[in-house]
Formats: C-alpha cells, structure tokens, sequence
C-alpha cells in the first residue's frame, strides 16, 4: 500500500507532463531527501547517470562511480534496497574509500532502491539525506512502488537512455586509455577512476583532460601503468 502523495507521485510518472530533473525532485520531496538520482546499466558492467536532483546527489554520484563503491553500487550487485540511515556508524571497511572523501559532503543518510525485474537489473534509484534519519515504513514502500514503475518505465522504452550521455567523455576516454594501455576496457577504466581518486578530482574532468590529449596513460620505466602529461 503506498501513500496518497506517492500516488500522486506516480500518476505523474505515468504522464508526459514533467521533464526528468521535475520528476526526480517529485521523488526526491516524497522520500523527504535532499537530493535524488537515477542511473541505468550500461554494457561491461557501467552506469550512466540519467536523473539527477540536487548538487550534492551529483557529486555523490560521481563519487560512487569513480570509486567503484558504496550503497548504490551493493544494491546493483545484490539487487536488494541498501538502507544507510545514518552514515558515520558504518565500518571502515564496508566502503573505506567512500566514507573518507565524503568529508566536506553534506551526506549523513543514503537509501538505494534497486530497479529489478526477475533476473533483469536495469538500475538503481538512489536518495540521499542531509541528516542521520531513517526512512518511515511509509516512505520505503513509496519508494519500492517507484523503484518498480521506473523499472517498467526504463525496460518499456518509455524513456529512451539519453542522446547525451552524462558520462560520454569517462566512456571515451575509457577507450582511448585502452588503446593507449593495450588493456581491456575494464581495466582502463580502473586506470582512469584510480587517477581521479588519486589527484582528489573529478572523474569526469580527468576524462576530458584524456579526451583532449592533455593526459595519456603509457608505461614508463618508472613503474606500470603511470599516467604522464602529453607534452606534445
């Protein structure tokens, strides 16, 4: 049983009438979040941000992408809701890398609602909360019921993947560094989210350095794998 404003929430889901970043505020006002996105599965395993609500629900995002951890990304591989009402009373070691660059980050609760469909994982709905507060039974069955009309909505066709990626330049760059490297996709794609973590920037901001030939991965006698400036 959802609630009345879920209800409401859902009809508009249903209509034409709003564009996604309304309806992902829709969702983000109803579970009482700060900030709200949507990511789809790509192929080999990547995601592509295709709603987003809120600044601090992007750069969350863009976290758990370039770090390959955190509540999202459990809810993916064990496609079961990942509920974290209050975030500084997880272990270390559930998301080590996570929780320490989340300092300066007004997050203090993540809840992530796999879309699923028997066997089919088609993405992951993930809310996020400027304080340490549970959601109410009521609110995580309004957002199951979301999760499930997103699924249908995304595997229906009724909202096609965007022509313009959020993440097109990390997927291009992904491929450049694979040339350059001689290495598998996924790997190029750990290379180029380790450099992100290890220079404290954007995953998508290296990814455009790569693009634009400012930055090339290569080996050098120094160690494998080192990424270098391209001077030329």
């Amino acid at each position: 049983m959802v609630s009345e404003r879920a209800a409401k929430v859902l009809r508009e889901l249903r209509s034409d009438a709003h564009t996604d970043d309304q309806l992902a505020a829709l969702c983000a006002r109803l579970l009482d979040a700060e900030g709200l996105a949507v990511s789809l599965v790509l192929d080999r395993g990547l995601t592509e941000l295709v709603w987003c609500h809120g600044t601090v629900s992007a750069r969350f995002e863009d976290l758990q992408f370039t770090l390959g951890e955190g509540p999202a990304l459990d809810a993916l591989t064990f496609a079961r809701p990942v509920q974290v009402p209050e975030l500084a009373q997880v272990r270390t070691g559930r998301w080590p890398a996570l929780l320490a660059a989340l300092e300066g980050l007004p997050v203090r609760a993540v809840f992530a609602f796999p879309l699923v469909l028997g066997a089919i994982t088609v993405g992951v709905m993930t809310a996020v909360r400027s304080r340490p507060l549970p959601l109410s039974r009521e609110q995580a069955d309004d957002a199951t019921a979301v999760a499930r009309l997103l699924t249908a909505r995304f595997l229906g066709g009724e909202h096609d993947t965007p022509q313009v990626l959020h993440r097109a330049v990390v997927h291009q760059a992904t491929g450049m560094i694979s040339v350059q490297l001689g290495r598998p996709l996924s790997e190029a794609l750990m290379r180029l989210r380790a450099f992100a973590y290890a220079h404290d920037r954007p995953i998508t901001e290296v990814a455009q350095d790569v693009v634009a030939r400012r930055l090339r991965f290569k080996d050098d006698e120094t160690g494998p794998h080192v990424p270098v400036r391209d001077r030329g």
